[in-house]
């Protein structure tokens, strides 16, 4: 019986520890491309695909600062890529967000 209870307990302290590790970041994104940003996409850097587009129904004109806040990540490691009006897209890989914020600009143009 004591041997279950330490085992249990085992668990308990371990599956405590994985959601201790999980934290929240934010990155703010400044738009100088000189065009309206019509998807923002940030997902985990490595993803397979793109999470949602944290736009939704809004635009993000030129000149505004969006902030994004990222609930329950492991790693402040992310990948970020808006697509503007002209269809054209702007990636950035592996940005450690708990380190520096992003500024769009045309030469960042894929």
């Amino acid at each position: 019986m004591k041997l279950v209870k330490s085992l249990l307990m085992g668990l308990l302290l371990l599956g405590c520890s994985s959601l201790a590790s999980a934290s929240d970041y934010y990155v703010d994104i400044t738009n100088d491309t000189g065009y309206t940003i019509l998807y923002m996409y940030v997902s985990p850097a490595k993803a397979e695909t793109w999470e949602e587009d944290v736009l939704g129904s809004n635009v993000f004109r030129d000149g505004e600062t969006q902030r994004v806040t990222l609930t329950n990540y492991e790693s402040p490691l992310f990948d970020i890529r808006l697509v503007d009006e002209d269809k054209d897209s702007y990636t950035f890989w592996d940005v450690d967000v708990s380190q520096r914020d992003i500024v769009v600009t045309l030469s960042d143009l894929d």
